[in-house]
């Protein structure tokens, strides 16, 4: 197991992967359709886009924690 500690870096991780691979998917659909090299070309955009979003979401993550803080109140 991973200890306790890295739960926000994983987090990070597993989001911006998931996230990142639903976007590329969608875009590289939209803009080619099904071809033959279709799963090619997806997991190249993925990974591309991954490499991005996976140190945005480190960056953002407090920000939009903190912005939900102030919008929300305790019930």
């Amino acid at each position: 197991m991973i200890p306790k500690k890295y739960a926000p870096l994983l987090f990070g991780l597993i989001l911006s992967g998931l996230m990142s691979l639903l976007v590329s998917g969608i875009a590289t659909w939209r803009s080619l359709g099904l071809s033959p090299d279709f799963a090619s070309l997806w997991i190249a955009a993925w990974l591309t886009a991954w490499l991005v979003a996976f140190p945005a979401v480190l960056l953002v993550a407090p920000l939009a924690r903190k912005a939900v803080e102030r919008m929300t109140t305790r019930a």
